[in-house]
């Protein structure tokens, strides 16, 4: 081994070191400012704890919480110090994983009997008492034989379970204090680092999620090194608690799912189902002036048909099981593809019908196991925004640039201007030839460049059949939802032998593109929820004005007012009830009806209104004429925020 080893340092610089220095030590050198934000480092590419000690000539680069690697380090290592709490306060606790997630971490727990709400605190107490030990976290590198022996005496079953799953001879083991578990690592450089922490919920999980394994207990939670960090971030755990579409979808009698009718099936009610239609309507309208032809099919198939397109063999995890119709089976559908696919093979198609659009908002059935259902976001039954485009190899891009130009137009109406887009390419295994998969590949690159898009490039990322752009809308609180998909097919125009004539007169193979804008109109509609809070603009509101008199002598001009904005268009209520009108105010405000007109007996008098709005209270009076003139406006506008009356 070399007395002195060549370092690469993050600003390209390469410095000299002995052998053997530790990352840490090197870290000191190099800029000791660094030192109380720097979790981990990259040796060569590789993930690894500041402990390290470097042997041979090498590059580094620093890991901080501002980057994904760190906030997965961070949290990792939190969960450990979890762990290590509830075995202190739970001494018969089964350890199974601990991973980091998208927002924080957990660890599931085999104990026996499940975690209350109160154990939540003792725990955060105990690792609180953890963090002030300030235990090293140490890397130990041992035999197999070694690990199984120290978890056979700890009763680890779960971790014996891993082990005897794992082919390597020598596994990694994490020590801080007393504890110790089965981890590949980093972690921070020790429990004093982790001073800002919370502890989220508690959920039951099966082990390796199945219904067939032990039930765990599980606890969430988050952690951040400054507690600005973590004071922010629980805002904003309330602020999503106060969206949550299943709360306020139950206050404002928009939706429901009942038991007797069975999980993840939605009932709309009269509200919900109001929005869904002006939606639709919205739908339909748009697609016709993008040239596409509407389209209805079936809800089931015969089973057969489903073999055919390759659902049976690559979807029947989410499929239901087949039904006996007069001694044949049927399939309800999945998916809405091969409804479409034989309606362009209605008949012999020439090279002028293309591009062929076919779209429907078709209902699919898909089997979701009942703990992954979560209200509108995760259903049985939904309605699908669904298109097939058929067309010609040099008519890719024009579609592509189309569709995205179509589906950020409607979102932006909807009230979603940012967005995360992703071009998925082909992976290692694939159908099809190489060639069609490189022009399908160019074609979805050269739409986004020519929409001046940014994207990011999931190499390898493409399903078998063919490469696709995924479009994530942001909403409100800045959370990603998978929204847009335009997918290339080369697998079932092949499966069902689909042909166009050229103009001289040869046969060739269309393009086909699946296509959906909002996604299913279920989870759409809960993303809609979240984002607006419930409070609808006025073009989406189920109810857009709600008339109040304030006494009894207004309820006949407040009825004129409500059959003049019913004949002019409006969604309007007339609230007559024997009640002051405080409060009056106060229901409509808690529906989040966008505007109120109050009559008082001047407004009676003088044939105008007082006009207030949700939220900004009272807008002065109006004549009837001008106000309903300044909503129409609002209305034919579309403005997803309040105008200025």
């Amino acid at each position: 081994m070399a007395d002195k080893v060549t370092v690469t340092l993050p600003d390209g610089s390469k410095k000299e070191y002995p052998s053997g220095i530790t990352i840490s030590q090197i870290l000191q050198k190099y800029n000791p400012s660094l030192v109380k934000n720097v979790l981990a480092a990259f040796l060569n590419g590789q993930k690894v704890d500041l402990s390290r000690k470097v042997k041979e000539n090498s590059d580094i680069k620093f890991v901080t919480f501002d980057s994904d690697e760190g906030k997965e380090i961070f949290w990792h290592s939190t969960s450990h110090v979890m762990a290590q709490a509830v075995q202190d306060l739970f001494p018969r606790a089964k350890l199974a994983i601990g991973p980091p997630i998208e927002n924080g971490f957990y660890y599931d727990f085999d104990v026996p009997k499940p975690f209350e709400p109160d154990d939540l605190l003792r725990v955060e107490k105990r690792m609180k008492e953890i963090v002030q030990e300030d235990h090293k976290f140490i890397r130990k590198e041992v035999n197999k034989t070694e690990a199984e022996k120290i978890f056979r005496q700890k009763e680890e079953t779960y971790k014996l379970k891993i082990l005897s799953e794992l082919e390597e001879d020598k596994v990694v083991l994490y020590q801080h204090g007393d504890f110790v578990d089965l981890c590949r690592g980093p972690h921070v450089p020790s429990t004093g680092v982790i001073k800002n922490f919370k502890l989220l919920s508690i959920a039951g999980a099966y082990w390796r999620g199945s219904e067939k394994n032990p039930m765990l207990q599980r606890i969430y939670g988050i952690s951040f090194p400054q507690k600005a960090e973590l004071d922010l971030y629980l805002r904003r755990v309330e602020e999503m608690k106060r969206r949550d579409h299943r709360v306020i979808g139950k206050e404002l009698e928009l939706f429901s799912i009942s038991e007797e009718i069975g999980p993840g099936l939605v009932l709309w009610h009269p509200k919900g189902a109001q929005i869904r239609r002006i939606i639709e309507n919205f739908w339909v309208q748009e697609h016709q002036n993008h040239g596409y032809q509407l389209i209805y099919t079936p809800h089931v198939a015969r089973l057969h048909l489903w073999e055919k397109s390759g659902h049976t063999g690559f979807y029947q995890e989410f499929m239901y099981s087949p039904m006996q119709v007069e001694g044949e089976q049927y399939q309800l559908k999945p998916m809405n593809c091969p409804f479409h696919i034989l309606i362009y093979k209605s008949k012999l198609r020439s090279y002028r019908e293309l591009p062929l659009r076919l779209a429907e908002l078709g209902t699919c059935y898909r089997y979701e196991r009942s703990g992954v259902l979560h209200g509108l976001l995760r259903v049985r039954g939904f309605t699908m925004d669904d298109a097939h485009i058929f067309c010609k190899r040099e008519q890719l891009e024009e579609e592509v640039t189309q569709l995205l130009n179509f589906s950020i137009s409607m979102l932006k109406t909807l009230g979603f201007e940012e967005y995360q887009i992703f071009l998925s390419t082909r992976p290692e295994k694939f159908i099809g030839e190489e060639q069609n998969w490189e022009k399908a590949q160019d074609a979805l690159r050269g739409a986004l460049e020519r929409q001046n898009l940014k994207f990011e490039v999931d190499e390898g990322g493409g399903a078998f059949y063919g490469p696709k752009i995924d479009l994530k809308i942001k909403d409100v609180m800045g959370r990603p939802h998978q929204c847009t998909t335009i997918q290339f097919d080369f697998n079932i125009p092949e499966r069902f032998d689909l042909s166009y004539v050229d103009s001289d007169g040869s046969f060739h193979r269309p393009i086909m593109i699946h296509r959906a804008l909002l996604g299913s109109l279920e989870r759409f509609f809960g993303v809609l929820i979240e984002h607006y809070a419930g409070a609808f603009p006025l073009w989406l509101s189920p109810v857009q004005v709600r008339v109040m008199p304030i006494t009894d002598e207004q309820k006949p001009f407040s009825a004129e007012i409500e059959n003049r904005l019913k004949k002019e268009g409006f969604r309007v209520q007339l609230d007559d009830r024997n009640e002051k009108i405080n409060y009056k105010i106060r229901e409509a405000e808690k529906e989040k009806i966008p505007y109120m007109f109050i009559v008082g007996k001047n407004e009676a008098q003088d044939k105008n209104v007082s006009v207030r709005r949700h939220k900004q209270g009272d807008l002065g009076k109006f004549s009837l004429d001008e106000i309903i003139q300044k909503l129409k406006q609002e209305v034919k506008s579309k403005a997803t925020k309040p105008v200025e009356i």
